[in-house]
């Protein structure tokens, strides 16, 4: 009997919604399991020794998510790999991204920040900080050698972020930063060298990339939330040609879980810190 291939996400987790979408476009049979709502989810992880999503799984074997060769491997098919954009292409969309992002936080009200989305327990405020804090890891890394863990992309909100403006200065300080960056790093940087991250072996350029449609794909998310939960209209409407040549996933929320419902309401039980 063949063994089944698992595939272990979480709602509104960008990585995980890429796995699932990589999986069907190459017509590969999975089991999906949505850690935050069936308890099989955290007991299979922990067999693994692991705390994060999006995991595939497939026997004995696993792959994180985030690198589609290692997925691939383990659920035993091959694929092309797609041409990444430029850096300094990808370097000019995350500031776009970050700019976007703040103009949606301008047009969010402050009594709503800290409503839940839908079928995971984050709040918009969290949401819109992750944004930002996506490009700030990358940094860290980069500049500080601080580890790129899975740790690190939890985003955390700082308790010094208490309101919209802080988060406005946040933004804007990591703007700053990751441009200061380019001007005297990033541009002369060798970016096809081996990256040291917590999801698998990869080089420079693909760390940028998914810092880019990363942090891209939750802007997309907020413009989402501003439309259909809080029904006002972007004063600045995303294009896609901002995410042209990105590998963005095809839907923005999810594919199982609609970003209709209504907020998480459930209790995560588990002493487990799942990332995306």
């Amino acid at each position: 009997m063949d063994e089944v291939v698992k595939v272990y996400w979480q709602p509104g987790c960008s990585s995980c919604l890429k796995t699932k979408e990589f999986l069907e476009t190459n017509n590969i049979k999975f089991e999906s399991i949505n850690i935050l709502e069936d308890p099989r989810g955290f007991k299979d992880l922990e067999k693994f020794s692991l705390r994060m999503v999006p995991i595939v799984i497939k026997g004995e074997n696993w792959a994180n998510g985030a690198v589609f060769r290692d997925v691939a491997k383990v659920a035993e098919f091959s694929y092309d790999e797609h041409k990444m954009l430029e850096p300094n292409i990808l370097f000019s969309k995350i500031i776009q991204i970050n700019e976007i992002t703040c103009s949606f936080l301008k047009q969010m009200p402050a009594s709503k920040l800290d409503v839940i989305l839908p079928g995971r327990p984050r709040s918009y405020r969290q949401l819109i900080y992750h944004i930002f804090n996506i490009p700030e890891v990358f940094l860290n890394y980069f500049q500080n050698d601080t580890p790129y863990t899975y740790e690190a992309l939890l985003s955390i909100l700082p308790d010094q972020i208490k309101n919209e403006n802080d988060l406005y200065y946040y933004a804007d300080d990591i703007k700053v930063r990751f441009e200061s960056w380019w001007s005297n790093e990033g541009k002369n940087f060798d970016f096809s060298k081996p990256a040291n991250v917590y999801y698998g072996e990869v080089s420079f350029h693909e760390v940028l990339e998914r810092t880019a449609w990363h942090s891209g794909q939750h802007c997309r998310q907020v413009e989402l939330l501003l439309k259909e939960k809080l029904n006002i209209i972007p004063k600045v409407a995303l294009n896609e040609s901002l995410f042209a040549g990105l590998p963005m996933p095809s839907n923005i929320w999810d594919n199982e879980i609609s970003f209709s419902e209504s907020s998480y309401d459930g209790q995560v039980k588990e002493d487990l810190s799942i990332k995306e």
